[in-house]
This record gives C-alpha cells, sequence and structure tokens, in this order.
C-alpha cells in the first residue's frame, strides 16, 4: 500500500528526538503538546497569539537595549513577530486550551513559531535554530510572568470592541425609550397586572442597566493593566535584568498604547487571579442583566394571538419546520443562549482562580480561553441583538391599550378617594364580571355606596372621572 503519512523532520529536545511536519514552523515541545492534548480540538484565540507575541517582541527589544541579545538577533524577531501580528502563520498556533498547568505548552508553541520563522529570515533551516526558542526568544521570560500579562494584554487589546458593542445597543435601546415615550400600558409584578407604566420607561431602564453595568466592566479593566512581566519563575525576577520589568512594560505600553502600567508586587501578580476574575465578574453580571431583557421581550413580543403581544420583532426568519407563518424572538433566544454560555465561563474562571497554590496558579490556560471566548460571544451576540433585533423594534399600541383597559389594578389611582380595602373589592368585582374597574366604580357612585375615605362623604362621578381620565399621569411624566 502507498504511504501516505506526511513528511517529517526531527527535532530533539531534553526528553529525546521528536518527529515534527516537515514544514511546521513549531517544533519538538508543541510537537509533544499535540500529541499529548487531543483534548477539545480547540485552537488558541487569536486575542491570545496576539498578545504573546507582543511580549516576545518587546522583550527582543528590550533585551538588545540591554546588550544581552545580539541586534541581528532581536531584529530576526521582531520581523518575525511582526509578521505573525500581521496575520500569517497563525495556522502553526496548535495547542489545545486544555492542556499542560500555566500554559507551557502554549509558551512554546510561541517561541519555537517565532524561533523557527527568524531562523529562516537569517537564512537557515526549520529545527535549525539559529535562533533559539529557549535561549533567545524566551530571554528573561517564564511561562508563569508571560502568560498571565498575556490574559490581561489579550484582553485590553479587545476591550474597546466590546464596549462599543455594549455601547451601541444601549443607545438603540434608549432610542426606543424614547420613541415608546408616549405609549401607556399596563405593569406588570409578580407577571400579575399592576399599576401602569410607559413602554419608554421599560426601555428606559433596559438602557441605563446596561450602560450602569458597562460603567463596572470599563472600571475592572483598569486593574488589568497591571502587568507583572519581569517575575519569571516565581516573582523574585530571577535571570532577568534589573531594568527589565520597568524597560517590558514602557516598550508594551509605547507599541500597543494600551493603558499598563508596571506592577507594585511582581509576587502578587503571579500567584493572583483575582484582577482576571474580577474583569470575568463584570461580564458575568452584564450577562445577568442581558439575559433579564431577553427574557422580557420574549415576553412582551410573546403571541401574537394567545400572548401580550405589547411589542413586534423583526421577522427575521421563519419560526418552526411545520407550522406555516411561526415566527420566534430567534434574536432574543439567541441572546439568551449566549449570555448562559459566557455565566458559565465565568464559573469555570472563578474555580480557576481560586484554584492556585503558593507562587503560581497552574490553571491560567483555561482562564486565558474562557476570557477570550466569554469575549468573543459577548461582542458577537451583542452586535446581532442590536442590529437584527433592537433597532426594528415596533410598539402594538392596540394591543397596550387593550390591556390597560382590562387592568383592573388602575383602582390604585382611587386609594386617596375611596381607601385601600374599597378599592380591593371593586377590582374582586371587576374581574369577576369581566368589566373595566372604571364601570363597576361608577355603578357603586350611582347606588351611593362608594365613600370618601377622607369624611365618609358619597364620592361623586366627576371625581372618579377626574382620578382616572388621565392614567398617564400614573407614570411620573416624562422622566425615565
Amino acid at each position: 500500500m502507498p504511504d501516505y503519512s506526511p513528511a517529517t523532520r526531527s527535532e530533539k529536545d531534553s526528553l529525546g528526538f521528536v518527529e515534527v511536519p516537515e514544514n511546521a514552523l513549531y517544533g519538538a515541545q508543541t510537537q509533544r503538546a499535540v500529541h499529548n492534548f487531543p483534548i477539545s480540538g480547540l485552537k488558541p484565540w487569536k486575542a491570545f497569539i496576539w498578545s504573546m507575541v507582543v511580549i516576545k517582541r518587546s522583550a527582543a527589544v528590550v533585551n538588545q537595549q540591554l546588550g544581552l541579545l545580539p541586534e541581528e538577533t532581536a531584529h530576526a524577531i521582531q520581523k518575525a513577530a511582526d509578521e505573525i501580528l500581521a496575520g500569517q502563520w497563525q495556522e502553526f498556533f496548535v495547542v489545545d486550551p486544555f492542556q499542560a498547568g500555566a500554559g507551557t505548552s502554549h509558551n512554546m508553541n510561541t517561541n519555537e513559531v517565532l524561533a523557527n520563522r527568524a531562523t529562516q529570515l537569517l537564512g537557515g533551516k526549520l529545527g535549525e535554530y539559529l535562533v533559539h526558542p529557549n535561549d533567545h526568544v524566551n530571554m528573561a521570560q517564564s511561562t508563569n510572568d508571560v502568560i498571565p500579562t498575556a490574559i490581561r494584554l489579550g484582553c485590553l487589546w479587545r476591550s474597546e470592541e466590546l464596549f462599543t458593542a455594549i455601547d451601541h445597543l444601549a443607545q438603540a435601546i434608549n432610542q426606543k425609550a424614547l420613541e415608546f415615550d408616549g405609549v401607556v400600558k399596563s405593569g406588570r409584578t409578580h407577571l400579575q397586572d399592576a399599576v401602569p407604566v410607559r413602554l419608554g420607561q421599560e426601555f428606559g431602564a433596559y438602557a441605563t442597566a446596561i450602560s450602569r453595568d458597562l460603567e463596572q466592566l470599563k472600571f475592572s479593566t483598569q486593574r488589568l493593566g497591571r502587568l507583572g512581566i519581569g517575575g519569571t519563575a516565581t516573582g523574585s525576577g530571577l535571570n532577568a535584568h534589573p531594568e527589565y520589568h520597568q524597560r517590558m512594560v514602557s516598550e508594551i505600553k509605547q507599541f500597543t498604547s494600551l493603558p499598563v502600567y508596571p506592577s507594585d508586587n511582581l509576587f502578587e501578580s503571579m500567584q493572583s487571579m483575582a484582577d482576571m476574575a474580577h474583569f470575568s465578574g463584570a461580564m458575568r453580571v452584564l450577562a445577568l442583566t442581558l439575559s433579564r431583557i431577553a427574557n422580557d421581550i420574549r415576553l412582551l413580543s410573546s403571541g401574537p394571538s394567545t400572548g401580550l403581544d405589547e411589542i413586534r420583532l423583526p421577522a427575521v426568519q421563519p419560526g418552526s419546520s411545520i407550522m406555516p407563518g411561526k415566527v420566534n424572538p430567534v434574536l432574543a433566544e439567541m441572546l439568551n443562549m449566549a449570555m448562559f454560555h459566557v455565566i458559565g465561563c465565568d464559573a469555570t474562571i472563578a474555580m480557576a482562580s481560586q484554584a492556585g497554590q503558593l507562587e503560581l496558579n497552574v490553571m491560567m490556560p483555561i482562564i486565558a480561553h474562557n476570557l477570550f471566548e466569554m469575549m468573543q460571544v459577548m461582542i458577537g451576540s451583542i452586535q446581532a441583538f442590536t442590529e437584527k433585533c433592537v433597532v426594528g423594534i415596533q410598539a402594538n399600541t392596540q394591543k397596550t391599550s387593550f390591556w390597560l383597559e382590562k387592568n383592573a389594578i388602575v383602582i390604585t389611582a382611587l386609594n386617596p378617594l375611596i381607601g385601600y380595602a374599597a378599592g380591593a373589592s371593586l377590582v374582586k368585582e371587576a374581574v369577576q364580571k369581566d368589566q373595566s374597574v372604571k364601570i363597576i366604580a361608577l355603578e357603586h357612585v350611582s347606588t351611593g355606596d362608594l365613600l370618601n375615605v377622607t369624611d365618609g362623604s358619597p364620592v361623586t362621578e366627576q371625581e372618579i372621572q377626574n382620578a382616572l381620565k388621565n392614567i398617564s399621569a400614573l407614570t411620573n411624566g416624562g422622566i425615565f
């Protein structure tokens, strides 16, 4: 039989020889990780590749400036890094997120790709390592300080994209609040009839809730700017130049324009994942808010014949493979599912954050993967929900008026006139007779048995009319 096995080259690491795909930019340690961790079929998020390569590029610059790395070698690493940052060679970052603790496999994958590409740029062959993965690309670094720094940088790199998506959603919902400001409708608490509100007030509250969660999310990113690069293996800075930490932070800040700053305790920056958990937690809070709003959108649009039907959503696709004409709230359903996934990612991050021991948290690879996945899912789902659902929502004023007319709880407006007990009695009667509470109240006025709670005098028809004629006054005017 013909041999269809791919051509390989032989590389050697500290454990011995390994066969690596002939044209792969990665090397022996990456190949071992591919063999050892065939877990999920997932690959590193682009944010993780980007942030790791930024660190390696910056280290080459700083180590050259400190006289520790030959100029030719440093320039080759920088050029290889620039190629990756421009989108080349992404296919060679292949280690599964479920991998060796702390992220050594991902770190070595990055080191080997850069070393092999830099070697090629200097005229060498793959696996020859004119630029060495450990001695040159990883100079003055450890997985233990590189990975937490990369997590921080990757989150910061996409933060503005995330903020923009959230802000656009808040603005779109607020625009609907203005559009729906004059639509008076039945309020509901406990999923039961309550005093009237305006549809604009409901939507205005959604917009405010999202904006407040965005403020907290922005605050949490400030903590991510504290970089512990330079702590090397345990936080002591062993094998790094005394100026390396400060210079690295300055170089990264200059190269990326991200708001980073030096850590005040390199040991803490390596031990603790609290800043990442804080950022994840802020996303979780937003996910809870968005899921709640999606639930409301589904309720308000339910029906149309047998539900609330107070708003109409854009019809973006048929809703059933068997029921003709059915249209479902698919974007709101999608948002729910996306936010459930985000909340699950946060739960994993919480467990992983507390699972560190002594000088290191070895669960960093899954923290990195879940943070970047949370951001990706949030950005995509929020953008789709905004563009394909929110901007096209319409109020069904016929149905809001219908439900408001049937809502006996408007009797609350009569509390100052007839008192709570008399009001409750009228509501009970209105529900039993399936008539509006206004009609029932006027019937009791005509018989003279509806009394003023203040002085006991008979209530007049005009007093009832005055109390109920402007239901919108119950909704606090134009405030939302």
